[in-house]
């Protein structure tokens, strides 16, 4: 059956700003996040260097009091809300509809909003800094020190309406994914044969959406308490500062499983492609994740064993607690299993997901300490947390999310990541992050608290603290050899073919970069690894040797049925989403510094939703034949 496909019309702009702009491609949108999200990291990594060198050394005078505060609660707000998350969105949007053979997100419009509102928003919370100072009651915000009466300035106005406009992004991101994945599957792609990266973006899509609007409404009562004289968190006048704290924390403590299960998910795909493996376990590993998730809402309190809860409370979510180890040790055991008498190719992509096996057993296992009520009474609000929650979050997330970098780059640009500086990148970021913060775990049994600006000489925790300084700088000069490799390999990078790692999913049988409408043709799936199987079909004993893909007609993939034409739907693009999450950041600004922005932003408001409404989806058809 032969088959040709004809140049499908241009549905936007190639170029230019305008065409970034109005984007509804998935891909587009996907890259808007990882861009953002870079821009947000080196924010968040500088206030991370003020923060370790004004520690290095005792009573030191670089970042003192307020400021400290400060910057010690955006670094903690923007890793998590501007950092990690998007990330995260960006690569689940640019690969997720790939990996299941679907032409976009089932509503791209909606996924352009929550680009907007990811971006405006969090420019909304620098912008803090300008006007009148940032928040600075740590990211967690907890009350009544975020009252009208300790939180004077408009900090924490900045901090709580930045957090609902980055709460719209993640929730329509959510719907989005939940929709797509369950609606727009490729025949064949049932859910017992879903990539493991798309297992976990859906699970993680439904904790955000059941999670999301806990906070939401903690948000909406402490604005309540502040300006309209509402006493919802005021002891004093019959409110329940705790009450803040079951909100923030039930939304808190899936938090962690939302930032790390999709990076699980980008492990579980490196892994086994650099092992020259099927993953080991795969139902085990997809149903662990959808365990996680569902215990994830029953620990919240694990939190607030120090608040005074009754005995039965407390042991209650202390076994909740261990209780979750179980489901990730089954991904840990899977992932070794994986790995163990594996062909391994040890590129940069292999290296990073090894090394969050690792580190994030470590973090795994300082959790199970804090689970334990008396470990955590002795170690509550020291450095031994703060060491914890890196080594989950940083030690976990960032890496894995570093090895997707490095494994779907060529997907994304048609060229390699420099594997050279990938590998000096590899080291630094290793050995420096380890220095960092595997010291904090001693300083916190020392006795250190976490949130002070500084501390007197003589306490024995001069060395280590030196030692975390000169850590978190060799960490930085890790990034910055990334930073270099990405924008020295998109100038003269080695180019890359469709498939360059031997891929086990559908995103490797198209281009690189793939075309806007992704696949010529939607593919069939009869397997796990339907790339992987479609090049080594017919092979009784497949051995990964090169076998390049058969070439086809734009999109890469070849025709599963037969040669009639297909008629191929892509949505117009549209500059409404933008102008409609313009409309709500202004109408916040204007909620915190002066009046004149609330007209303002409601007219932008109406303006985006009243022409988003009325513009048509399609504005023509494009027609592939063959």
């Amino acid at each position: 059956m032969a088959s040709s496909t004809v140049a499908l019309p241009r549905v936007y702009a190639e170029r230019g700003l305008l065409s970034w702009l109005t984007t509804v491609d998935h891909k587009r949108i996907g890259i808007l996040y990882i861009l953002g999200a870079g821009f947000f990291a080196l924010i968040g990594g500088l206030e991370a260097l003020l923060i370790r060198t004004q520690l290095a050394i005792p009573n030191h005078r670089v970042l003192v009091g307020e400021a400290y505060n400060q910057v010690l609660t955006m670094h903690g707000t923007t890793m998590v809300f501007l950092v990690v998350m998007p990330v995260l969105a960006g690569l689940g949007n640019y690969v997720v509809p790939l990996m299941i053979g679907a032409r976009d997100m089932a509503y791209p419009r909606l996924n352009a909003f929550g680009v907007w509102m990811f971006l405006l928003g969090g420019i909304f919370l620098n912008l803090s800094f300008l006007l009148g100072g940032a928040p600075d009651a740590g990211w967690f915000g907890y009350a009544p020190l975020t009252a009208k009466t300790f939180s004077k300035g408009a900090g924490i106005d900045f901090w709580i309406l930045g957090l609902q406009l980055l709460g719209i992004s993640s929730i329509t991101s959510s719907i989005n994914f939940v929709s797509t994945i369950l609606l727009l599957r490729a025949p064949g792609l049932t859910l017992n044969r879903l990539p493991l990266f798309a297992w976990t973006t859906l699970v993680t899509a439904f904790l955000i959406l059941f999670a999301m609007p806990s906070i939401s409404a903690a948000l909406f009562l402490l604005f309540l308490d502040r300006h309209l004289g509402t006493h919802f968190f005021n002891p004093a006048a019959g409110g329940d500062p705790l009450l803040w704290q079951h909100l923030f924390w039930f939304f808190g403590h899936p938090e962690v499983y939302i930032m790390i299960l999709p990076a699980m998910g980008i492990v579980s795909e490196v892994l086994p492609v650099f092992s020259r493996k099927p993953i080991f376990g795969y139902t085990a590993v997809a149903y662990s994740s959808v365990a996680i998730g569902f215990i994830g809402f029953t620990v919240w309190a694990h939190h607030m064993f120090a608040v005074g809860l009754p005995d039965v409370v407390n042991a209650f979510f202390s076994a909740a607690s261990m209780l979750v180890a179980v489901p990730t040790a089954i991904k840990v055991f899977n992932w070794i299993a994986t790995i163990w008498g594996g062909s391994v190719r040890y590129r940069a992509p292999f290296l990073f997901a090894a090394a969050f096996v690792a580190l994030f057993v470590i973090g795994g296992l300082s959790g199970l300490f804090l689970a334990s009520v008396p470990v955590d009474w002795q170690v509550t609000d020291t450095y031994f947390v703060v060491a914890h929650f890196h080594y989950t979050l940083f030690g976990g997330s960032m890496f894995a999310i570093v090895a997707g970098i490095y494994y779907w780059f060529p997907k994304i640009t048609g060229r390699f990541l420099d594997e050279r500086l990938g590998r000096l990148h590899f080291a630094l970021q290793f050995i420096g992050f380890n220095l960092t913060f595997f010291p904090m775990h001693f300083l916190g049994l020392m006795g250190m608290p976490r949130r002070v600006y500084t501390y007197a000489a003589g306490l024995g925790w001069e060395s280590l603290n030196l030692l975390a300084t000169i850590g978190a700088f060799i960490l930085a000069l890790g990034f910055v050899v990334f930073f270099v490799n990405i924008a020295r390999s998109l100038v003269a990078g080695e180019r890359a073919p469709d498939d360059p790692w031997d891929g086990h999913t559908l995103e490797w049988l198209t281009s690189s970069p793939p075309p806007p409408y992704n696949f010529a043709r939607v593919p069939v799936v009869h397997s796990r690894r339907p790339a992987w199987d479609r090049k080594y079909t017919g092979n009784p004993h497949p051995r990964p040797v090169a076998e390049a893909p058969t070439a086809q007609a734009p999109g890469g993939d070849g025709p599963e049925g037969d040669s009639e034409a297909e008629l191929i739907h892509l949505p117009a693009p549209s500059l409404w989403p933008l102008i409609l999450a313009a409309g709500l950041t202004v109408f916040a600004l204007g909620l915190v510094t002066h009046w004149i922005f609330i007209p303002l932003g409601l007219l932008l408001f109406a303006l985006g939703l009243a022409r988003w409404v009325q513009q048509p989806l399609f504005p023509e058809t494009h027609e592939a034949s063959s």
